[in-house]
């Protein structure tokens, strides 16, 4: 026992004695283990959705790393405008971003799938094929030109049809209206006689409340309440047809990726996971929350899209699906890939999902 204390004191004295050192020593070991990357975003900062999901992300890498891997947010405009943020990574003004893939439809043709595609994957069954049929092989495939590595990093869930100013009867009232809808529902909108405009997050409400355009979906009434698009419209149209997903991405470097040690490399893969499967559950709890306080307090009226909409909506989402396969090698192996599943899936769907939820009323 006598001995155990000495040789403790002793060992202890010793490291006293040399501790005197340890300050200088520390202090550059410290900062060249803390790395600092920027995440540029498409969203107005802390819009909630995507906005707050953006920011937690960032959080979360910085502390699962003991700040090792420190991610600074930048919002839409602040670095780069909202709809800037691919090529600001592909660029090297920023490491890394928060965004989504329907944004680049003109870089690839088939990005926007990555989102959703009209009458296509739900939330539960997009992760899944993302993660097990996949999809996230080809997703790394596409972007690879640019030097970009992608994840799901964020889901919003079912989306909306949109707002409107004048109520829809028929497939006729949707003639010449001015829509804002980017991505494949877009496309779907052409042809049904619309105009769809593209617009980034932080145009919509003044473009909506001045007239710019008739109409204009976003996301669920979570996000969209907060984005006051029931000031300049008070018809909410459901169901979102074109987009029955909402996936948001994060953006890597791949070569700032490369260059980080595994366990880092580990914790962005493991926080973009998280963040994804959280803001989902995030975004149907306040999703419910905000559709009552639209109808409840702002007098915001809930309709249904005429049937004959669905239904030309339908016979043109298989027209734009076949010519978007058409595109090119990756876009048509991609599509391919996307409707495998969907056909994979569907059965089980039907007998889990669709059947409970009629049995519950």
């Amino acid at each position: 026992m006598t001995t155990h204390k000495k040789t403790t004191r002793r060992a202890a004295l010793g490291l006293l004695a040399g501790s005197a050192s340890l300050p200088v020593l520390a202090s550059p070991v410290l900062a060249q283990s803390s790395i600092e990357w920027r995440m540029v975003t498409s969203w107005p900062k802390n819009l909630p959705g995507p906005g707050i999901t953006a920011q937690r992300l960032a959080d979360r890498i910085t502390t699962l790393s003991d700040g090792r891997l420190n991610i600074k947010l930048y919002a839409a405009g602040e670095i780069v405008p909202g709809l800037g943020t691919f090529d600001a990574i592909a660029n090297g003004v920023a490491q890394m971003a928060h965004t989504a893939p329907l944004f680049w439809a003109g870089k690839f043709s088939a990005a926007p799938i990555f989102t959703a595609a009209p009458f296509g994957l739900t939330p539960v069954e997009h992760i899944t094929w993302v993660n097990h049929g996949g999809g996230q092989t080809l997703w790394d495939k596409l972007y690879e030109p640019a030097g970009i590595k992608p994840f799901m990093a964020g889901n919003t869930g079912y989306q909306m049809g949109g707002w409107y100013k004048k109520p829809l009867e028929s497939l006729a009232d949707l003639k010449g209206l001015k829509i804002r809808m980017p991505g494949l529902g877009g496309a779907v909108l052409t042809k049904l006689g619309a105009l769809p405009v593209g617009l980034p997050p932080s145009e919509i409400f003044t473009s909506l409340k001045t007239g710019v355009i008739d109409a204009t979906e976003f996301l669920g009434p979570f996000s969209d309440s907060a984005m006051g698009f029931h000031k300049a419209a008070k018809y909410y149209y459901s169901p979102g047809f074109h987009e029955p997903n909402g996936t948001g991405e994060a953006l890597v470097s791949k070569s700032a990726f490369g260059a980080l040690p595994k366990d880092l490399q580990q914790i962005v893969e493991a926080a973009c996971a998280a963040e994804n499967i959280f803001s989902l559950g995030e975004s149907e709890w306040n999703n419910a929350a905000s559709l009552k306080s639209l109808v409840e307090n702002e007098g915001v009226e809930i309709k249904e899209y005429p049937i004959d909409i669905i239904s030309a909506a339908k016979t043109a989402t298989v027209e734009v699906m076949q010519e978007l396969a058409a595109k090119d090698a990756i876009t048509s192996e991609l599509v391919a890939s996307y409707q495998s599943a969907a056909k994979h899936l569907d059965p089980w769907s039907k007998v889990s999902i669709k059947a409970f939820l009629s049995a519950r009323g």
